[in-house]
């Protein structure tokens, strides 16, 4: 079960610009038109978002236009420069949460990840790294469904370091050739060792482009509270990345849940805009991106930080 191979089929650069990955909150009218790939290359700075756009049944809607799609900052319209609307290949990391407190879960964890795996399409690729105490590389970057044997050997013990296992996950992802990437976290949510704050998790994830989805693993032994408080970390992470929060874990529901996050990370919209306000403030812009589908909703990320210089 360990056939490992490197698949690195990737899209082209977006240039030499240093990229940041936003977010939106849409409203969508209109109607639809054929797919149109246009990439343009910028020589400076850009932002960069992925946008999944569903249709009223929930599922991927592809085939839409440059045209179709109006983008503005802070209620500023901006220039759309960069628009991919082919199917991808992507890179995902699996997270995979064996602390003490994860001492019932961590079988459904194990068959979670597999789950993943089972369901990747040809091109995309995946790594799994464990966390507790410290996070450490369980299998590296693969385009196969197999799964290493040292996942059986895993034992949950230890503190709980989630936002350090994100941003670990980022800095893997940051080499990757794909543009589509994402992270998924099997956890019970409650962080309680790490050096790194959600924020600075969150912030890792957005600077290279990557969704974060997180699957509830809270015990039902849990207290009410400290279910409520996990269950709200987890959502948040997903939430404010423009991802998916699965609350339950198991089963049919789970296979479908991840079948779905396959499904959005290849049929992804990727847009670029260098913005009208170069400030580096370090201030929260807000996104809002319009396309002109009827009854179609959009889920990304909310928006972004402009950095100061230093």
């Amino acid at each position: 079960m360990t056939s490992k191979q490197r698949i690195c089929s990737a899209a082209c650069s977006l240039a030499s610009a240093t990229l940041l990955t936003v977010g939106l909150t849409c409203v969508l009218s209109g109607s639809v038109h054929g797919q149109e790939e246009d990439v343009i290359s910028v020589e400076t700075a850009l932002v960069v978002l992925s946008a999944t756009v569903t249709d009223r049944t929930g599922s991927p809607l592809s085939g839409l236009r440059r045209t179709q799609f109006t983008i503005s900052e802070d209620g500023r319209p901006q220039n759309l420069e960069v628009f991919e609307a082919q199917e991808s290949p992507f890179a995902a990391v699996i997270l995979m949460d064996v602390s003490g407190s994860m001492q019932n879960r961590l079988a459904l964890a194990r068959s979670a990840a597999i789950v993943f795996l089972d369901g990747l399409r040809n091109g995309d690729t995946a790594s799994i790294y464990t966390f507790a105490s410290k996070v450490e590389l369980l299998q590296d970057f693969s385009g196969s469904r197999d799964v290493t044997d040292r996942i059986f050997d895993t034992r949950s013990d230890g503190m709980t370091s989630l936002n350090d296992a994100i941003v670990t996950a980022a800095k893997s992802l940051s080499g990757r050739e794909e543009k589509r990437r994402a992270i998924i976290v099997l956890s019970d949510g409650a962080d309680t060792m790490s050096r790194a704050t959600r924020e600075t998790a969150l912030r890792a994830a957005v600077d290279v482009g990557a969704t974060i989805y997180t699957v509830d693993m809270s015990d039902e032994t849990m207290s009410a509270r400290e279910r409520m408080l996990s269950r709200s970390a987890l959502r948040d992470l997903a939430d404010r990345s423009g991802g998916v929060f699965i609350q339950t874990p198991g089963g049919v529901a789970l296979r479908e849940a991840f079948s779905g996050i396959v499904r959005e990370l290849g049929t992804q919209y990727t847009l670029g805009y260098q913005p009208a306000d170069a400030k580096h403030d370090g201030r929260w812009r807000k996104i809002d991106v319009r396309v002109d589908v009827p009854g179609a909703t959009v889920r990304a990320r909310k928006g972004y930080s402009a950095r100061s210089k230093r």
